[in-house]
């Protein structure tokens, strides 16, 4: 039977020390604008027949890895001429170590599952601590970020490792080693980091967008019991709203 011009949609929303509840619930609000479509809901890669069944995946997770099938059926997914619309801790792995002498944090985040951040593009390895910094197009003619300008986010600044080749279009600036975070694999020779990309693999594509940190009250538990100031990241701007809504449509373009 045709299912007309419906759009299937799956969410992924679920994983750690984020308020996945509100980001879930807006990226809801943000797809429910339109008419077309119809979204599935899940916390993790598990119902993958459902997911490799819909005409576009968005995810919004952190510290979420698939199995090794899940990855594999994913990967032919995106190969078939998939889109992928990967919101911020997507590509995070995520280990907390011994604490330092001083009793600081030390995070490792592990290439435990390479073939999935190749399918993403990118894994996360590091961020600096969350402040404000600015965000500035890189391609401004491209219909993604076409008239959005330079503007400035609360958020967590992704540092990644990356994977293939990626067509940036929106970036920021930052080149100082970060602590806390074990890893260095995102230094280079240039200062400049991806926060919105389009990466190509096989007939489909993965675009990622790093923006959107966001944590509330319990969210860091059992490390922290009550996390004294919630945070709201790039949810506070109109610019954030305004990439999701264009990269929903991207998504629902054949």
């Amino acid at each position: 039977m045709s299912k007309s011009d419906r759009i299937d949609v799956y969410l992924v929303a679920g994983g750690k020390f984020h308020n996945i509840d509100h980001a879930r619930v807006e990226i809801l609000k943000l797809l429910a604008e339109q008419p077309r479509i119809k979204v599935l809901v899940g916390s993790d890669f598990s119902d993958i027949d459902a997911i490799c069944a819909s005409d576009f995946l968005i995810t919004y997770t952190c510290d979420v890895l698939p199995t090794e099938e899940e990855t594999r059926r994913l990967v032919a997914y995106v190969e078939s001429g998939k889109k992928w619309f990967a919101l911020h801790g997507t590509s995070s792995i995520l280990r907390f170590m011994e604490p330092g002498a001083d009793g600081s944090p030390r995070v490792d985040c592990p290439e435990e599952n390479k073939p999935f951040m190749e399918l993403l593009g990118s894994q996360f390895m590091a961020h600096p601590p969350i402040q404000e910094y600015d965000v500035h197009v890189t391609e401004p003619e491209h219909p993604l970020v076409k008239g959005i300008p330079t503007f400035t986010v609360d958020d967590e600044l992704y540092l990644c490792k990356f994977h293939g080749e990626h067509h940036t279009l929106l970036h920021t600036h930052w080149s100082e080693p970060v602590e806390n975070f074990l890893r260095d694999d995102w230094m280079n020779d240039t200062d400049v980091q991806p926060v919105l990309y389009i990466h190509n693999y096989g007939a489909g594509q993965v675009l990622y967008l790093t923006l959107g940190h966001c944590r509330g009250k319990y969210d860091m538990q059992p490390y922290i019991e009550e996390y004294p100031v919630p945070e709201e990241g790039a949810w506070k701007t109109p610019e954030f709203y305004e990439l999701l809504r264009r990269g929903i449509r991207w998504s629902m373009e054949p």
